[in-house]
């Protein structure tokens, strides 16, 4: 179970593989998850972890609950 909290990219990407993502694809400046029509832009990589606010927005763009994403 993922707390919601600052999170590292990969294990972004693996979470939200278990919720039926696939991907990460190549797109444009950013890289992009894509379930059933919805298409979810992912931060790009870089040094430090995701932090709650970055979690919280893409969550919302993914229609993903806080209850949902913590019972992972």
């Amino acid at each position: 179970m993922p707390p919601f909290g600052p999170i590292t990219r990969q294990d972004l990407i693996r979470y939200l593989r278990q919720i039926g993502f696939e991907g990460p694809y190549a797109g444009g400046k950013h890289q992009y998850m894509v379930r059933g029509t919805l298409r979810l832009v992912l931060p790009n990589p870089h040094r430090d972890d995701i932090g709650r606010d970055l979690l919280s927005r893409i969550l919302e763009q993914a229609d993903i609950s806080r209850e949902e994403w913590e019972r992972l």
